[in-house]
């Protein structure tokens, strides 16, 4: 039996395939028709949708694997970004795949996983296209980036994160009235679930509020993914100046 493990030669492996995934994908399809192109991202990125009604499926608890992670959010999110070409969405993916990425690096609760199971390939290879399929989109041509598109992407995560904090609360309540040991955590708005989201409860140590911490980090992340488009309109507005 062999299991996933975490930062060990299995798991490297794993990550290594999923980065080459996207230098495979790219020059598979770079020549291809945008219909093709399409197709083939439309029907890989339905992985993700599958992940979700497996999990619903297989386990007893469904509360508990309700779509409402952010990866789960992004599995919806992900054939309409890839059929629509929507330029608002696939920005927004742009930032989410981030949580996919690591999903897959930071994969302690999913240690276990027997590497040539089912719940491994349901785990793993939606994962593996959220990071990917996002980058493909602009790689390709489908879509370009849109530093205007910065107000929409945070607002819209924020919005997301509260709404399912609000979803968090009002499920372990109700749980806590029926006498249920169930408790869900979905987005870790409740507590933290890995090292770095500790490091931000060490400071902050309270439920929803704790995760505002990450701000800083999204603001990086989105400057150095729109530098290019952010370099641009600095020197046309000094032009105009």
């Amino acid at each position: 039996m062999i299991t996933w493990g975490t930062f060990g030669p299995v798991h490297l492996m794993t990550l290594a395939a999923a980065a080459l995934m996207l230098p495979g994908l790219y020059l598979l399809l770079r020549r291809r028709s945008i219909r093709t192109q399409t197709l083939v991202l439309g029907l890989l990125s339905l992985t993700g949708v599958a992940a979700i009604l497996f999990n619903l499926a297989a386990w007893d608890s469904p509360l508990e694997y309700l779509p409402l992670h952010l990866c789960s959010l992004t599995a919806i999110a992900l054939p309409i970004a890839v059929f629509t070409r929507s330029r608002a969405l696939c920005n927004l993916l742009l930032f989410w795949s981030l949580g996919a990425v690591m999903a897959l690096v930071v994969n302690t609760a999913q240690a276990e996983y027997e590497l040539l199971s089912w719940t491994f390939a349901f785990y793993y290879f939606p994962h593996a296209m959220q990071s990917v399929i996002p980058l493909l989109m602009f790689r390709l041509g489908l879509v370009q980036k849109d530093v205007r598109c910065i107000p929409s992407t945070i607002s819209i995560t924020m919005g997301a994160y509260s709404a399912v904090h609000l979803c968090n609360v009002l499920i372990n309540r109700h749980m806590v009235l029926l006498g249920s040991p169930i408790r869900v955590n979905y987005m870790y708005s409740v507590q933290p679930a890995n090292p770095v989201l500790q490091f931000f409860w060490e400071m902050i140590p309270h439920p929803y509020w704790y995760m505002f911490l990450a701000m800083p980090i999204i603001a990086v992340y989105l400057t150095l993914v729109y530098l290019p488009q952010l370099r641009k309109t600095h020197a046309a507005s000094h032009r105009m100046a």
